[in-house]
């Protein structure tokens, strides 16, 4: 490398490397002392080369603020679509997006839209707008909804701040069959709101334990939301008794100690009414027969219209009678509900539209047994003979009874604002609700169902009729009153105390003794001061938990005896104390209100999230990759942040992505 150093370097190479050493290294030599040596030019010329922005072409098309503007514009445009395509859920590309094409598919159609109704956007997009910056292909489309989606994320980190929070995850299979796992945030906001929030959604290739964590963990440590804030976990009930998300709730609770797990309420609640279910003979007769006139009414579309049309006239001819009132939202066509096997509250609405519709069913039935069609005409004369006994009606009736009271819990788990003392509340209402109903409903229930049987010209039984032996006899009422009623009722109300034990649960106990209800009734000191050293240690340090108590005493003086502060609920009493400025000074007591509502109650958010992803990801649409069906599921799903986001500050965070072809800013 002396005298022929390009013969070196391009084409004889290069071996006596024992001069590779010291001050005379031939390779130091080379690199030279000065910025104007053959290497550092071409060390600069290099770097020039990777920066196409510096390009004597970007250079001497360095443009004005008018065409600046006309390409803001352009994009401007395409970022309007996109996100509002996203908005709805609707699809983006087209089979076919030549220039000529009749269906080129969401995006190009509805710039195309834009276009007709404003000559300035005409002038700058589609076939106006320069070749290689169009902006409007898959991949510009996939950055802008990636940038949106971002967005959306660091809104919901900056709204949680320094606050504890909470994860639901549950997943699912979408369209493709690939599991998809969702993951909702739950915290509550500076002003003292429950909040829960889809943040992410992830492909996994397994779900066992450690990759579930894995890819939670992922998920937020992107956006800095560290395990030690994490103060709850809710699954699925199904998918921690698999082992799957139970060993993630182990592998989280070695991280975090104070991330407690709350099995899901709403699926306790499903376990309990189907365990009920499966044990009470009569019931589950009842329901497969339910099951069975459901499925023959709906096994055509004409059996749906011939049911409907009957069911018309019959509400005609109650409005003619006065028997019923009409009004707006009032008596509107329906059909017969079918009941699902994993949402036990779609049983409730089953039971109360075969009520409704009982007449046209039996109707449509008594049609069906006259059919040609011989295993149509027996499926028909075998339901028909089943829904016109008092046996059936009375079940009927039963199970409306107990569904009215169950239904309740069912919709209020699925609120994101319940937390975990008004749930542990409401299941202790509706256990005193069903014991009112075992001692004091059978008289009024036998009087609704003789008077439905003879609406209907049902038989009914002689219910002083003896049944059994002669030293076992016993009455027909006797039978469907204890046997019937009251076991149904026990079995309930059993299955609901085992598997809503409160008592047993240490944190859920303590957790009580914050309870607004009934003017502070389960107000209690101790027990408040016991929740924070046992269960929020960490989250209380150095003097604040004697502060702690001190502030307790006074918070007894004021709060609890306020009128203003009688409130229905935990999370209502925060709003208040946060509304009236008493947040700073009882902030120990807010700060450990804050997490206990922190706790999540049920994965019902993750359900809706599935929901939603069935409407993003369809059939059409089973293509879709991970990360695009991610990014447009978080702008379907947090619409909120979306709307009002501002057009032109995503131009400049899509400028600062990477270099583009044309100039975006000034």
């Amino acid at each position: 490398m002396n005298g022929n150093q390009t013969s070196a370097l391009v084409q004889d190479g290069f071996d006596n490397w024992k001069r590779v050493t010291g001050k005379k290294c031939v390779f130091l030599v080379h690199v030279g002392s000065s910025a104007s040596s053959s290497h550092n030019k071409c060390v600069t010329a290099a770097d020039a080369l990777m920066k196409p922005s510096g390009h004597i072409d970007k250079v001497m098309h360095r443009i004005g603020g008018e065409e600046v503007l006309k390409h803001r514009l352009r994009l401007k445009t395409t970022i309007m679509v996109v996100k509002q395509l996203a908005l709805q859920g609707s699809s983006f590309r087209g089979h076919d997006e030549s220039d000529d094409s009749l269906n080129p598919g969401n995006v190009l159609a509805w710039i195309g839209f834009a276009a007709k109704l404003n000559d300035q956007i005409n002038s700058v997009v589609l076939c106006n707008a320069p070749g290689n910056a169009k902006y409007t292909s898959p991949s510009i489309q996939k950055e802008i909804l990636g940038i949106i989606a971002n967005r959306v994320c660091c809104k919901i980190r900056e709204d949680i701040g320094d606050s504890c929070f909470s994860i639901l995850v549950d997943e699912a299979v979408d369209e493709a069959g690939r599991e998809q796992m969702s993951i909702i945030l739950r915290y509550v906001s500076s002003s003292g709101i429950v909040i829960e929030r889809f943040f992410a959604l992830k492909s996994v290739a397994d779900t066992s334990a450690e990759t579930l964590k894995q890819a939670i963990c992922g998920v937020l440590s992107q956006y800095d939301l560290q395990i030690e804030k994490l103060r709850g976990q809710g699954y699925d009930g199904t998918s921690n008794m698999s082992g799957q998300f139970n060993g993630v709730k182990a592998l989280f609770l070695r991280d975090g100690p104070y991330a407690y797990f709350v099995h899901c309420f709403a699926h306790r609640l499903q376990l309990a009414l189907i365990t009920s279910a499966k044990v009470c003979d009569p019931i589950w007769d009842f329901f497969s027969i339910l099951d069975c006139i459901i499925n023959v009414l709906k096994a055509s579309p004409k059996r749906i219209r011939e049911l409907q049309a009957i069911h018309k006239k019959d509400l005609d001819g109650m409005l003619d009678a006065g028997e019923i009132q009409s009004g707006q939202g009032a008596n509107q066509m329906t059909s017969l509900k079918r009941s699902g096997p994993t949402r036990w509250g779609s049983h409730y609405h089953s039971i109360l539209s075969i009520i409704n519709m009982f007449n046209a069913t039996c109707v449509v039935l008594e049609d069906l047994c006259r059919s040609k069609e011989g295993e149509q005409r027996a499926q028909a004369r075998g339901a028909s003979k089943n829904i016109k006994t008092f046996e059936f009606v009375f079940n009927l009736h039963l199970m409306k009874g107990i569904m009215d009271i169950t239904d309740f819990l069912c919709q209020a788990f699925q609120q994101e604002s319940v937390d975990i003392v008004a749930a542990v509340g409401f299941v202790s209402m509706a256990k005193v609700k069903l014991q009112k109903l075992r001692d004091e409903g059978w008289d009024k229930l036998l009087q609704e169902v003789k008077s439905f049987c003879s609406k209907h010209a049902i038989e009914v039984p002689n219910m002083n009729a003896t049944l059994g032996r002669v030293e076992k006899q016993t009455t027909l009422e006797h039978r469907y009153h204890f046997e019937y009623f009251n076991q149904c009722i026990d079995f309930q109300l059993g299955t609901l105390n085992s598997r809503f034990n409160e008592s047993s649960v240490r944190l859920l106990q303590l957790s009580g003794a914050l309870d607004p209800k009934s003017s502070f009734r389960s107000f209690d000191e101790e027990n408040i001061y016991r929740l924070a050293e046992e269960f929020y240690p960490r989250d209380f340090e150095g003097n604040e938990m004697y502060c702690l108590k001190n502030e307790l005493g006074y918070y007894a003086d004021h709060v609890v005896h306020c009128q203003e502060y009688d409130v229905s609920s935990l999370a209502k009493l925060l709003e208040k104390l946060v509304e009236t400025g008493m947040d700073a000074r009882y902030r120990l007591i807010c700060r450990l209100i804050r997490l206990v509502l922190t706790l999540p109650v049920s994965t019902a958010t993750t359900k809706r999230s599935f929901s939603a992803m069935k409407h993003v990801k369809t059939d059409l649409r089973n293509k879709m990759g991970d990360e695009f069906l991610a990014d447009c599921l978080t702008i379907f799903f947090e619409r909120e942040y979306v709307i009002g986001m501002d057009e032109d500050s995503i131009i400049d965070e899509f400028a600062k992505l990477k270099d583009r072809r044309v100039q975006l800013t000034l």
